[in-house]
């Protein structure tokens, strides 16, 4: 019985026992209690019916998509069945094509073993043919053979003619390069010939130098004229009687030739160049000959070998050479142009010979004369080397180096009164006022007159009076005033103590 069915059944049953049981208490009870239970199998029943009907549409879906997958399926056999029956209809087909051709290959082999029905008769055909072939191959060899002795002696011949043309060649070099070795042979030859008269012309020159070079080498002054200072009459009498001793000789040498003797400066033979630069020396210690020297390059021949030389004597009497002509002023700014000063620096860093150094100061101190070069000096390095070459004891340098500093401090105290410089003296900052305030009491004559006056000079300066004051200059000063050997130096140093209130206030406060 379905469930449907049933559950008519069981509602006309609830209905009966409801019109019967209604009646009494007991059966409403009952009666209720059974229509509860029968609603909820009715309730359960009901699920069981929906569960039932859901899965009746599930199978009926799977049913449904079976049937269409089944379709496919067929459809795809169907499609396969199409396709194999094209492939056999092409594999017949090639079948066919390839027996046909296997039927024209046997046909066409047929014909073939038709054409060899005579197999001995072709045989011996094929024997004559090869014999044939062998005989020409062995023909053919030989050409070849002779072919290739025919090029190699083609080639040899070539190589023979193109060595031919070398050797031909060869010979013409050979020709030119006898020509040109004959040519340049005679142009030696007269090339020694001029080089022996030159050498016996040098070597008569030098005679002639020698004769007019001083023996003692102290005799290279550097023309210690002061300038414009006049601090000493024995200047100009050394240089009077300089002048009288090298007057003829001097002369003699100048009708030799200026320019041959500034030529041997650069002779490789160090003899020659000393008895040069000596006689150079000597020339630039007469004024007369200064100009001729530096038109004709002796500057920057001398200058050339303070750059180069390490020869003792060379830079020795070079430095004095430099040293007389920095006496004019016009050579004075060619030296300082031409970097003078700092080659002279240089000069006195590297040598502890006294007389060099004398030399080396001397040219310095000429310098420290003209106003115009003192900051270009001193930026150079040249009041740093005067101050340096202190370090040799020797009295000889040490008073050039007075004399140097006096000459810088008289030239700035002319600026400062003349109103081209202000500020303190370059002096100050390398020491140059310590170093004099220190040796103002030393025993040589000549040192202590140039410490003297350059120490009134700075005093002229009242932008120095700071520095006089705190170093000692004061007292220095007035000792100078009271105890100078010069009347003139002890008249100076009154002045500027008097002229000078700072100082003068110094010396009333002492």
């Amino acid at each position: 019985m379905l469930a449907s069915e049933q559950t008519a059944e069981a509602w006309k049953l609830t209905k009966i026992i409801s019109l019967v049981m209604f009646r009494t208490p007991f059966f409403r009870k009952v009666l209720a209690d059974m229509t509860q239970m029968y609603e909820k199998k009715m309730a359960e029943l009901i699920k069981q019916i929906d569960d039932e009907r859901a899965r009746s549409e599930c199978a009926e879906e799977q049913l449904a998509l079976m049937k269409k997958l089944l379709s496919e399926h067929q459809k795809s056999i169907q499609k396969h069945q199409m396709e194999n029956s094209t492939y056999q209809k092409v594999l017949a087909d090639t079948t066919q094509m390839y027996e046909k051709k296997i039927s024209e290959l046997v046909k066409q082999l047929q014909d073939e073993h038709a054409h060899f029905e005579c197999p001995e008769e072709q045989l011996g055909l094929a024997k004559k043919l090869l014999s044939d072939h062998q005989n020409s191959r062995q023909r053919q060899k030989g050409i070849d053979e002779l072919a290739l002795k025919l090029q190699e002696m083609y080639q040899l011949h070539e190589n023979t003619l193109s060595e031919l043309q070398s050797l031909k060649s060869e010979n013409k070099d050979l020709l030119l390069e006898k020509a040109q070795i004959n040519d340049e042979l005679h142009s030696v030859r007269h090339r020694l010939l001029d080089e022996e008269k030159q050498r016996k012309a040098i070597e008569n020159e030098l005679v002639k130098l020698k004769r007019a070079v001083p023996e003692n080498e102290n005799d290279f002054e550097d023309k210690k004229s002061y300038m414009k200072e006049d601090l000493s009459k024995g200047s100009s009498e050394f240089g009077n009687r300089m002048g009288s001793y090298r007057s003829n000789p001097l002369r003699e040498t100048l009708s030799v030739g200026l320019q041959k003797i500034l030529q041997l400066l650069t002779s490789e033979d160090s003899d020659v160049q000393i008895h040069a630069v000596k006689v150079v020396a000597n020339l630039a210690a007469e004024d007369i000959n200064q100009k001729r020297i530096v038109e004709e390059g002796g500057l920057d021949a001398l200058l050339m070998l303070l750059r180069s030389s390490e020869n003792a004597t060379i830079l020795r009497v070079a430095s004095g050479a430099i040293a007389n002509l920095a006496m004019n002023e016009m050579n004075q700014g060619l030296i300082m142009d031409k970097g003078g000063a700092l080659l002279l620096a240089k000069t006195a860093s590297k040598t502890d010979d006294p007389q060099t150094l004398r030399m080396v100061a001397g040219a310095l101190a000429n310098l420290c004369g003209n106003e115009k070069l003192l900051t270009m000096l001193k930026e150079d390095g040249g009041i740093k080397a005067l101050l340096g070459m202190v370090r040799s004891g020797s009295s000889e340098v040490i008073a050039q180096v007075a004399r140097g500093l006096a000459n810088f401090a008289k030239c700035e105290s002319r600026g400062v009164i003349q109103g081209h410089r202000i500020g303190c003296s370059l002096l100050i900052d390398d020491g140059s006022l310590k170093w004099l305030i220190a040796n103002s009491n030393t025993t040589s004559v000549s040192t202590r007159r140039h410490i003297e006056l350059a120490l009134c000079h700075l005093a002229q300066n009242k932008d120095n009076a700071k520095d006089f004051i705190s170093g000692g200059g004061v007292k220095v000063l007035i000792q100078i005033s009271e105890e100078s050997s010069r009347e003139d130096i002890r008249n100076l140093a009154k002045k500027m103590l008097r002229l000078n209130p700072s100082l003068q206030a110094e010396m009333h406060a002492q």
